[in-house]
C-alpha cells in the first residue's frame, strides 16, 4: 500500500511545485493589489475584505473550470490555444493601457473623495476584479497547458495525483489574493504615495507588456500556420 501511495505523493507534491511557479507571476497578488487598490479608488478599509473575499473565490471557482471544462468547451466551439492568446493579449494590453494613460494617477491610499458603492463594487467582483486583472488570459491559458499535461498520464491515480496538485496550488494562490487584495491599504500605507502611483505605473507597464507578449506568441502561431498552408 505504502509502495503505491508515496509515488502519488511525491506526484502531487511535484505538480503542486510546477502549477504555483506557473501561476505566481501570473496572478501576482502583491503585484496586482497595487492595481486593485487602483481600480477601487477611494473605499471603507472595511471594502477591501470583503471584496478579497469574493475575488479569491471567484479566481478559485473560475480557475477550477478552466482546469475541468476549458479544453472541452474550446474544442466544442472549435478555438485554439492561439486564438485564445491573441483575443485574450488584447484584453490584457488594453486594460494596461487605460491605466497607465491615466492623466492623474488615483488616490489609492486615502478614503476621502467620492468612493463608489458597495453595489458597483460588489458588481465588478468578477470584471474586472477576477477576470482579466487576478486571473487573466495568460493564467487561463497555463491552467489548460497544467490540464493537459495532468491528463496525459496513463494512469488514472496518477491523473488524480496532478489534478489535486493543480487545484492546492490554486488554493494556495488564492489564499495570497485574498491576504493581499484585503489588506491593501494598509500595505500601502507603509509606503510613500508617489511610490504607490510610481509602483502603479510600473505595473500598468508590464501588465500592457504581459499582454503584448501573450498577443504575439499566438499571433506568431497563427502566422506560421497560415504562411505553411499558402506557402
Amino acid at each position: 500500500m505504502h509502495a503505491r501511495i508515496l509515488p502519488l505523493i511525491v506526484r502531487l507534491f511535484d505538480f503542486f511545485t510546477i502549477a504555483f511557479s506557473a501561476l505566481f507571476p501570473l496572478l501576482n497578488p502583491f503585484g496586482s493589489a497595487i492595481l486593485f487598490l487602483g481600480l477601487v479608488g477611494p473605499a471603507d478599509e472595511k471594502v477591501y475584505p470583503r471584496l478579497a473575499r469574493r475575488v479569491a473565490l471567484y479566481t478559485v471557482l473560475f480557475l477550477v473550470v478552466v482546469d475541468l471544462a476549458g479544453a472541452v468547451v474550446l474544442t466544442f466551439f472549435g478555438i485554439s490555444l492561439p486564438v485564445i492568446q491573441v483575443a485574450g493579449g488584447l484584453v490584457l494590453a488594453s486594460m494596461g493601457w487605460r491605466l497607465l494613460s491615466q492623466p492623474d494617477a488615483p488616490d489609492v491610499v486615502e478614503t476621502s473623495g467620492h468612493p463608489k458603492s458597495l453595489e458597483q463594487l460588489d458588481s465588478q467582483a468578477f470584471y474586472p476584479f477576477t477576470f482579466p486583472l487576478t486571473a487573466g488570459p495568460g493564467a487561463v491559458v497555463v491552467t489548460l497547458t497544467l490540464a493537459a499535461h495532468a491528463e496525459q498520464s496513463k494512469s488514472i491515480d496518477n491523473v488524480i495525483a496532478s489534478e489535486l496538485g493543480l487545484f492546492l496550488a490554486i488554493l494556495v494562490l488564492c489564499g495570497m489574493i485574498y491576504f493581499a487584495y484585503g489588506y491593501a491599504p494598509a500595505l500601502a500605507r507603509k509606503i510613500s504615495r508617489q511610490t504607490v502611483h510610481g509602483i502603479l505605473r510600473i505595473i500598468s507597464f508590464i501588465l500592457l507588456a504581459i499582454g503584448v507578449q501573450i498577443f504575439w506568441r499566438g499571433a506568431e502561431v497563427l502566422l506560421r500556420e497560415a504562411f505553411r498552408i499558402h506557402g
